[in-house]
């Protein structure tokens, strides 16, 4: 697919690559010459429209993208490569593909699941995109792909999806186990005393009333995930309970990726991103590997740091048929730190 530039627009608009990762609680984007120069890069807020509407989230990559434009002196260009939190289902993305489309900035607009960053962005710099990814940040995705285009995900929308993980599935179960343990409904854990601790209150009762009336917002339940593996590292049987499953978890949706796209038997990567994932928590860390050598002896695991906007760029590169020294340009800017 060739770059086309649109009547009256700036020719060297049209040779330019807009690249957008936006995740929950943050979005970057970047401007890429035909030529792999990164020629523009800005940072903005988190990407919400189950809770904002579209346009709304939209407007939050709006600000973005005009300060990443503004830097590369462009106001549009040829093509626009977004993956993006919250495209869940492939009608989002289309909604969110339309959306992106009226905002001018092209009109060869191709969206996409943000896990799909984290998996085109970790491949080796030599590599097909081949393999499978498994993001397990605020929540948890799992996403596939081989060179011919097909794909492997899943829904990840929560409960009603299957889903069971995820920092914010993580804080929860702790506090559903901790809130047990103080009222005697369930078996002693250490999480009973180390949650509340973490904000400063003398027992569960005091953190649940305190949730409850908003004294502590609800976004912050999101701390006490680290709390969580922290008490796990003490040997806590509730807390490494709760870690075992979030790796049966991790390796489930893996070999069921790797088994739709007719991987399982064969080498291929895993790859695993988010904030959960990467904190290379041991237990955490060597449980996922100890369960995929026993169910897919092939797949290859590794946690990806290259940055997600990575991704969002070599997929546009190859949306639009980039030559092999493009890409490695664009990852030596990247590995540089720039």
């Amino acid at each position: 697919m060739g770059l086309s530039t649109p009547h009256g627009a700036d020719p060297s608009a049209s040779t330019s690559l807009l690249a957008i990762d936006a995740g929950n609680s943050k979005t970057d984007v970047a401007v890429v010459t035909a030529a792999g120069e990164v020629v523009g890069a800005a940072r903005g807020g988190g990407f919400q429209p189950p809770l904002v509407g579209v346009e709304t989230a939209v407007d939050t990559l709006a600000d973005a993208v005009a300060a990443a434009l503004g830097e590369a002196g462009l106001t549009s260009v040829g093509h626009v490569s977004a993956c993006l939190a919250n495209a869940d289902l492939p009608v989002e993305e289309r909604e969110l593909a339309a959306a992106l489309r009226r905002r001018g900035w092209s009109t060869s607009v191709d969206v996409r699941n943000d896990t799909f960053a984290i998996l085109r962005a970790g491949l080796l710099e030599d590599a097909e995109p081949r393999g499978v990814a498994v993001v397990c940040g605020a929540g948890i995705n799992c996403v596939g792909m081989l060179p011919d285009g097909r794909t492997a995900r899943f829904p990840a929308i929560g409960k009603i999806s299957g889903d069971w993980g995820g920092g914010g599935h993580l804080a929860q179960e702790a506090l559903w186990h901790a809130a047990r343990a103080e009222d005697g409904r369930g078996g002693p854990t250490d999480l009973m005393t180390a949650l509340p601790a973490h904000f400063g209150l003398p027992s569960m009762y005091a953190l649940i009333e305190a949730l409850h009336l908003g004294r502590i917002e609800p976004v912050r339940q999101h701390e006490l995930t680290p709390v969580l593996f922290a008490t796990a590292a003490t040997g806590d049987p509730v807390a490494l309970s709760l870690v075992d499953r979030m790796a049966e978890e991790v390796v489930a949706m893996s070999t069921v990726a790797l088994t739709r796209l007719g991987l399982l038997d064969e080498a291929a990567p895993v790859l695993l991103g988010g904030s959960v994932l990467a904190a290379r928590h041991p237990r955490l860390d060597d449980t996922i590997r100890t369960l995929l050598a026993e169910r897919a002896p092939k797949a290859a695991p590794r946690v990806v740091t290259e940055s997600p906007v990575l991704g969002a760029i070599l997929l546009g590169l190859d949306e639009v048929g980039a030559p092999a020294e493009v890409h490695a340009r664009v990852r030596e800017h990247y590995s540089s730190g720039a």
